[in-house]
């Protein structure tokens, strides 16, 4: 005669929608405790940039509306939780209920209430992003310095140009070298390094040579597409000396992940004497910013090798 286990001593195993919850939770808490460059987006301030590790002029502002916007949502979280949670427990079925509940056509003063409230909330939003975005676009400013930024697959070229860039003088060039077929470029001795002065304003104008890439500095909370045949523009002020991690945030192709660059922001006698090194060592002109560009100078690059080859 077969025995069962009395209801006390029987064991329940977890439901696996739980199971999968609870690891998933475990996860996420194990992977953002490794912040990397990131010690301000951690779970210790719920995942908000600290307005006060700012890299430009422009990291308060970014910094303040990214919070704005995740406290008026977790408002409205809360708040949503708060009704469905209470219509759940105050109007659950009991044993002397009817079937169905008494049903009503329409609430009037409810639905103007959830029509107009919405409405007033993507008002307010759409208020404040129109008014940052428009500050964080500005390029009217004469810029200090300005570096013409070109994405390649699968690197990157620096020109730095004086001014608007509009001198007489082509200003220097650096180049990062291009992946070959092994994907070697990328491994940080061969990252090219962007340089940026201190307290100088800096315009950034971003090409690309081949298919769409994005420009972003993390630290600078700020990214921006780099669009073949429609070049954008956009100006920060460095406020802080240090070096950055910089990458391309488009997939744009078989080595995007190793797309990446460094950044250093030095004073403006350190940025001067590294445009004097790049001068120094021939690195004069202009980079070409277009496919195009970049074929012609291969060409006759090619050209003066052959010319070279037959004088010797």
């Amino acid at each position: 005669m077969g025995t069962r286990d009395s209801g006390a001593t029987r064991r329940r195993r977890p439901p696996k929608a739980l199971v999968a919850g609870a690891l998933t939770g475990a996860a996420a808490l194990l992977l953002t405790g490794c912040a990397g460059d990131w010690p301000e987006a951690s779970a210790s301030n719920f995942f908000l940039p600290d307005a006060s590790i700012g890299a430009t002029d422009m990291t308060p502002r970014i910094s303040q509306l990214w919070d704005g916007s995740w406290i008026a949502a977790l408002v409205v979280g809360v708040l949503v939780w708060g009704l469905t949670i209470w219509c759940v427990v105050a109007y659950r079925r009991r044993k002397d209920d009817p079937e169905l509940p008494a049903q009503v056509r329409y609430n009037m003063p409810i639905e103007i209430l959830y029509t107009i409230v919405p409405v007033m909330m993507v008002g307010v939003l759409f208020y404040y992003v129109a008014r940052d975005q428009q500050a964080i676009l500005d390029t009217s400013k004469t810029p200090d310095v300005t570096v013409q930024v070109v994405g390649k697959k699968w690197s990157w070229d620096f020109n730095y140009l004086e001014g608007n860039g509009d001198a007489a003088q082509p200003g220097v060039y650096d180049t990062g070298r291009q992946a070959d077929l092994t994907g070697r470029a990328g491994v940080e001795p061969e990252l090219p390094t962007l340089y940026l002065p201190v307290d100088e304003t800096v315009q950034f104008d971003l090409y690309s040579r081949d298919v769409i890439h994005s420009f972003w500095i993390p630290a600078f909370l700020m990214k921006m597409d780099m669009i073949p045949g429609s070049p954008n523009k956009f100006q920060v002020t460095p406020t802080k000396e240090g070096d950055f991690k910089g990458k391309c945030a488009e997939l744009c192709g078989e080595y995007h992940s190793e797309m990446l660059f460094n950044v250093k922001v030095v004073s403006a006698e350190e940025y001067q004497q590294h445009l004097d090194d790049l001068a120094a060592a021939g690195q004069t002109g202009s980079l070409p910013t277009t496919l195009a560009g970049a074929e012609e100078l291969a060409g006759v690059q090619a050209d003066s090798v052959h010319s070279n080859e037959e004088e010797n």
